[in-house]
């Protein structure tokens, strides 16, 4: 399902799976998030977010603070904060991120495998299209300057 959210995402650190910058979303800045969000249960959050956190999946997350204050840091490395920015249908949008904000460090230019998929998925939910996934991935900080919106345009057709 296609959601858009308040903040920015930004590319930045060094993937050794993706060899580029990863996304991370900083819901404390202005801007616009387009996002994809998928119904799961609560173990099925906590493993992904364990998988992400180099950590054990099989136990489930307390997501009493997350829920209740908007965020909650779990830990200092990546992808150890949980954030709530609000809700769909009724339903809590939980995620997880960097503990950090976007100006605390250098960001990095995404790989081009990263940039497909990411501007795949988010064309697959249906609410935007070619051109604005494009435009939007090569915009946010770390690609942008770096990734022109065409260049995008082509990486995702190359999926198709």
């Amino acid at each position: 399902m296609p959601v858009e959210l308040d903040g920015v995402m930004y590319f930045a650190t060094e993937s050794p799976v993706w060899g580029g910058g990863r996304a991370f979303y900083d819901p404390g800045v202005r801007g616009r998030v387009l996002a994809r969000a998928h119904l799961v249960s609560v173990g099925q959050f906590s493993d992904i977010a364990a998988q992400e956190m180099y950590r054990e999946p099989g136990v489930d997350l307390d997501l009493t603070e997350a829920l209740s204050e908007g965020r909650a840091v779990l830990g200092g490395g990546r992808y150890e904060a949980l954030v709530c920015p609000g809700a769909l249908d009724g339903v809590p949008v939980l995620t997880f991120t960097a503990p950090w904000s976007v100006d605390e460090l250098e960001w990095n230019k995404p790989s081009a495998s990263y940039v497909r998929v990411l501007g795949s998925g988010l064309l697959e939910a249906g609410a935007w299209d070619v051109d604005t996934v494009a435009r939007y991935l090569a915009a946010c900080p770390g690609a942008a300057g770096r990734w022109t919106a065409r260049e995008v345009e082509e990486l995702i057709a190359e999926s198709e």
